[in-house]
């Protein structure tokens, strides 16, 4: 699968051109619209078998094989060249399909608002034949050991017809927030906990749930063992054939401290758990400046880190489907940025006629544009660019899999590179 940056004055007809490929290939495998106006810096998903490679300069033939988990003789092989080959920049060099490897993946889905239901039913009907698990988000744990489900119809008809793992999600969010209260309670009280995972085991043995999931946050820094041994008590009672899972905010390391971090205890977790998610993302958020929401330095730094805790076969990296619009000059405290989608990106640029820029060193796209009215804004998102960079680090560290937050924000791209480099585990 080549990924090609729009350049000034292209278009779909020239691109296709290129790349030997029809005009309705293209737009089919980026959910164009009809005659839709690309945007210089726009990224594009090319659907070829393989890629090609423009040498930069302190490229070498055994720097690209690297860097693509190809051999010399591999590469020389497939382009006709000598091992010896010293290359020239500006030379394109062809790069064979990578080889597939198992992973799984998770989607989370966030049923709302009815308009916002449809968008999601139908990215979750579109792409479960991508997905290992999908998961409702999410299951309020109550201060009594009862559990508000969320609307779930017809995800989990939708799950079972592409043999997708359906996954309860228990949280401890109350009145809109994580509480560390609630939590405290239910890691503390032992008749609310044990009443709370009896109607945990009760609601997936009705409903088909096969992993049970805990997504705990804003915990209290003295509810560190009390947490780890609730989740023990869970796994003691985990009945046959379920899964146990867990959520854990980005760290990189066991001593970082404070209420977001001190109760997530990474070999714990590890250790007890079947897998973990890790939310290596929000790192550019609505509350805060403008930047890059999963920042590719960053998130290799969290995830370097939970290898040395937690088996890389237990780890799922999350990954936003998200972007971030935001009002400038940024104020703490002021109006939130607007959440926009891949897609809906590409197309604001478009509207704004502003070209898309590319800053290497958090591997993400921006750009920024003004009103009629004279406000500025910058908007950070994902392409095909970051979400590939995402990819290779998950390939790199041979990691678990991908959990995507969340479905119903449109990124063709991404479930064409996912089934490109990866081999879908189903369970």
């Amino acid at each position: 699968m080549q990924i090609h940056v729009v350049q000034p004055n292209e278009t779909v007809f020239t691109i296709a051109q290129r790349y030997n490929v029809s005009v309705e290939e293209v737009v089919n495998a980026n959910d164009l619209a009809p005659n839709s106006r690309l945007v210089t810096g726009q990224a594009l998903v090319i659907p070829v078998v393989g890629s090609f490679y423009t040498v930069r300069s302190g490229d070498s033939l055994y720097k690209i094989a690297t860097n693509n988990g190809l051999t010399v003789q591999e590469l020389a092989r497939v382009n006709n060249i000598s091992p010896e080959t010293q290359l020239q920049v500006g030379q394109r060099i062809y790069l064979p399909a990578p080889r597939k490897v198992p992973k799984e993946t998770l989607g989370y889905v966030q049923p709302t608002a009815p308009q916002y239901n449809n968008a999601v039913i139908s990215d979750f009907r579109n792409n479960a034949r991508n997905l290992t698990y999908v998961a409702p988000f999410g299951f309020e744990a109550k201060r009594d050991g009862t559990l508000k489900a969320p609307p779930l119809n017809p995800i989990l008809d939708i799950a079972k017809d592409n043999n997708v793992v359906s996954m309860l999600v228990v949280n401890n969010i109350e009145n809109g927030n994580f509480s560390p209260d609630l939590a405290s309670i239910i890691f503390n009280n032992p008749t609310v906990q044990n009443k709370l995972i009896n109607n945990i085991f009760d609601i997936a043995r009705r409903q088909g749930f096969r992993d049970i999931h805990f997504d705990f946050e804003n915990i209290y820094p003295k509810d560190r063992q009390p947490y780890n041994r609730f989740l023990e008590n869970v796994r003691s009672r985990l009945p046959e054939g379920y899964i146990l899972s867990t959520t854990l905010v980005p760290k990189t390391s066991a001593n970082q401290t404070g209420q977001t971090y001190t109760a997530h205890d990474y070999a714990a977790h590890g250790r007890i758990a079947d897998y973990v998610v890790i939310m290596t993302y929000d790192w550019g958020w609505q509350g805060g400046p403008p930047m890059a929401v999963s920042p590719i330095g960053p998130v290799r730094q969290v995830l370097e880190y939970a290898i040395t805790e937690i088996p890389a076969s237990k780890i799922m990296m999350g990954q936003n489907l998200y972007g971030f619009d935001w009002t400038l000059p940024f104020k703490q405290g002021g109006p939130p940025a607007k959440a926009v989608s891949a897609k809906g990106a590409v197309e604001l640029a478009a509207r704004q006629g502003v070209n898309i820029q590319y800053d290497n060193r958090s591997q993400a796209p921006f750009f920024k544009y003004r009103t009629p009215n004279g406000v500025n804004h910058e908007v950070w998102f994902e392409d095909a660019r970051s979400i590939k960079a995402k990819f290779d680090l998950l390939r790199e560290l041979k990691l678990r899999g991908i959990a995507y937050w969340k479905l119903g924000l449109p990124f063709p791209q991404n479930w064409l590179l996912l089934t490109d480099n990866f081999r879908i585990t189903k369970l």
